[in-house]
């Protein structure tokens, strides 16, 4: 009884602040054209990570059924021990490939990839800097190793060289920040962070889940768009965004490090194997994606058409040039409500508040896919200004 009152209490406060979060069901498979239950017809969504399109791409869809087939729903174990099939091996090299990395492990997700890198790798005889904004998994991923432990405020370069020579003291120096910083859509300046980590014998990790598969030339991620992929020591990204969306991390880097992390990592450790459906629809949207950079080419024109029509209608937009455009509406109610009113207008995009986001940062992400048409994306502006006139966000 104690235990039920002190939760509806937490859970009242946060309805009371109007940042409560429901979970909206859909009846159908993941892409540009959904359905919702309890909205009839269909709804255009625009809140998805699947930016390439490959959530529901056929050949995708037919490496995972044929992989299923042949290797089964599961492993029932750990790596390690009997979890271990050609496939997941054969990701694996093709991930650190991609990546142009000499080697690469495998994760039930990103998040457990950060988790498991920090504490791995660093010793109370070393120094993690970490962007102020990075993703919550990178956040909590430090807080589990004993190294000391740097802030730099975000982006600021100044203040990361502060740190850095505060830090020359430790044996190891490790900078750790997003490539794309996925609430604000903003790209770090890898250019200027590697250079310092040269300067002050550094190394350099980066978070590319909302980067891999679609930024630079041939979708490499930041390090490509930025031109310092030679000078990126450690990248993690995920297989359940542009990959295929289903899930799945990795941390590819040095051979030493992976090696490293296979003996070391908890939660590559202590977790189940990738099933075989998701390591196969994964390698399948890779090939996809090193056959042909097509669908890549395709993204920046659409980012734009979005954020330049939604800045000549008076909407603030964060970030610059990356696919996730955040919406700016400060207040956590307006948020919630005006996303709700876009549902009923076929547009399904989801209002954030903290503590996803800062207080008094409250947004809608919308979240721009290479499968969005030309009139898909006019029709989430229409209905955004139709929305923001109804709720007083726009004149």
């Amino acid at each position: 009884t104690q235990l039920r009152g002190v939760l509806e209490e937490e859970l009242e406060a946060i309805r009371g602040a109007g940042t409560w979060k429901s979970e909206r069901v859909i009846t159908s498979r993941q892409g540009p054209r959904i359905h919702v239950d309890g909205v009839s017809g269909g709804i255009l969504n625009f809140c998805a990570n699947n930016y390439l399109g490959l959530s529901s791409h056929p050949e995708v869809i037919q490496a995972g059924l044929q992989a299923l087939e042949e290797f089964g729903a599961g492993l029932s174990s750990t790596r390690f021990i009997c979890g271990t099939q050609s496939i997941h091996k054969d990701l694996e090299a093709k991930i650190a490939r991609f990546h142009q990395r000499e080697d690469a492990i495998l994760y039930p997700s990103c998040f457990d990839a950060n988790a498991g890198l920090f504490e791995a790798l660093l010793t109370p005889q070393d120094a993690v800097l970490s962007d102020e904004l990075n993703h919550a998994s990178i956040i909590d991923g430090i807080r589990l190793c004993k190294a000391h432990k740097y802030r730099y405020h975000h982006l600021d370069m100044a203040d990361l060289e502060a740190k850095l020579q505060e830090a020359q003291k430790h044996r190891l120096r490790l900078v750790a920040t997003d490539g794309a910083f996925s609430m604000d859509g903003d790209i770090a300046p890898l250019r200027e962070i590697c250079h310092l980590a040269s300067r002050y014998d550094a190394l350099v990790f980066v978070d590319e889940c909302h980067a891999t598969g679609f930024l630079g030339a041939t979708g490499r991620g930041t390090d490509e768009l930025l031109g310092v992929t030679d000078q990126v020591t450690i990248i993690n990204s995920t297989l359940g965004k542009a990959l295929g969306g289903a899930s799945g991390g990795y941390t590819t880097g040095p051979e030493p490090l992976v090696s490293l992390l296979r003996q070391r990592s908890r939660p590559y450790l202590f977790s189940n194997s990738l099933p075989p459906a998701v390591v196969g629809c994964a390698s399948k949207a890779l090939d996809l994606l090193m056959e042909s950079n097509a669908i890549v080419q395709t993204m920046a024109a659409k980012t734009q058409r979005f954020r330049s029509k939604m800045e000549a209608a008076g909407f603030t937009i964060l970030g610059a040039n990356h696919p996730i455009c955040p919406v700016m509406l400060e207040d956590a109610r307006l948020a919630s409500c005006m996303a709700d009113d876009m549902l009923k207008r076929g547009i399904f995009v989801i209002g954030f508040s903290y503590p996803v986001v800062p207080k008094g940062k409250a947004r809608i992400r919308v979240q721009i896919s290479a499968v969005h048409s030309e009139e898909d994306i006019d029709r989430c502006v229409e209905a955004f200004v139709e929305v923001g006139r109804l709720h007083g966000a726009l004149p």
